[in-house]
């Protein structure tokens, strides 16, 4: 591995330098080749920086800016107005080439129409699109894309999620022909609106995407398939809800855990089960989302991050830079799209 520089926007998400800069020390320490530009108000982030080690600082650079995107910025009026933001100038670092990849927990829609408009998309990409990884029953990850980057999508624009997922598991996880399927109300073809349907028939005419049909919310978790495409509107509730039920069931097994004397004796002999069993519920482990269908890699954290959860959102952003994700897809995209169009 080679030195790798991190393009953060430290003031981003529901707590900023408080979150950003000690999980910015953390990954420090576990990756020595890593250095990080901290983007954002240089007294807010030297306050958290006070006590850190010195051969730590040495790999930190500090952008100084005090403009912010807020979360209730809209995205035109953020892309027009806050071109001193942290948010802009961690992305302007990944385009001119001082940076291999940014992240932010920032607002998603002003993060995806800067990054559109700074880094351009792939060759026949139109919009880029949200993607995390999640599990599933049988140990085998599930992409799942859009998850609110476009809140409204035609049936042209998830035919191309399709595509860029499809290509992404086929890359990434060296998956042969990975199965693709739209998110629906129902299996049946019939169901859905004209957007999946339209959607659904385009899919079906392309050999080189292993479309499988339909999936409806029960079966995310499956492992049946491997990429599931919807529109960001569906997919961030879908998220946001098995987040939810998630954090419900780990309070409830830990709840129950605790409940009387034989039980806990249990639970001590079983612990090291009951700690995996609790990480791979735990939403946080899985903090993270790419905005694929761009020539730089940019990686989103949720707003509500704690400073483990953002740590995963570093390692995957540093992850994406070592692979070259942007150049990997397009590569695979290209000769898809030559064989759609010939």
């Amino acid at each position: 591995m080679t030195n790798l520089t991190l393009a953060l926007d430290a003031m981003g998400g529901d707590f900023g330098p408080r979150i950003t800069v000690p999980a910015t020390l953390q990954a420090l320490r576990l990756n020595p080749l890593l250095k990080i530009v901290l983007v954002g108000d240089k007294t807010q982030i030297d306050e958290h920086l006070a006590s850190a080690e010195t051969a730590l600082k040495s790999r930190i650079e500090i952008k100084h800016t005090t403009e912010v995107v807020t979360m209730s910025d809209r995205p035109v009026h953020a892309l027009r107005n806050r071109k001193q933001s942290s948010m802009r100038l961690a992305i302007e670092l990944v385009r001119d080439g001082k940076a291999q990849a940014c992240l932010s927990a920032g607002n998603t829609g002003a993060l995806m129409a800067m990054s559109k408009v700074l880094l351009k998309t792939l060759p026949g990409i139109d919009r880029p699109a949200l993607v995390s990884c999640l599990p599933a029953v049988n140990n085998t990850p599930v992409y799942l894309l859009d998850l609110g980057a476009n809140v409204s999508c035609d049936s042209e624009t998830l035919f191309q999620f399709a595509v860029m997922g499809s290509v992404l598991c086929e890359t990434v996880d060296k998956t042969v022909a990975p199965k693709v399927a739209l998110l629906n109300v129902g299996i049946e073809e019939i169901k859905g609106n004209d957007q999946v349907q339209q959607a659904g028939q385009l899919l079906q005419q392309i050999p080189q995407i292993n479309y499988t049909g339909f999936i409806e919310g029960d079966e995310i978790y499956s492992g049946n398939v491997d990429v599931i495409v919807c529109d960001g509107f569906v997919g961030n509730i879908t998220l946001k809800t098995s987040e939810g039920i998630a954090r419900l069931l780990v309070h409830q097994l830990k709840k129950g855990l605790s409940q009387g004397f034989f039980v806990r004796i249990l639970s001590k002999i079983i612990a090291p089960r009951i700690r995996s069993l609790l990480n791979q519920m735990n939403p946080d482990h899985y903090n993270g989302a790419s905005l694929i269908g761009l020539r730089g890699i940019v990686v989103k954290s949720h707003g509500c991050a704690d400073e483990a959860a953002f740590l995963q959102a570093i390692s995957l952003a540093v992850t994406e830079a070592q692979r070259r994700l942007p150049q990997m897809i397009e590569d695979r995209l290209e000769s898809i799209l030559l064989d759609i169009n010939s």
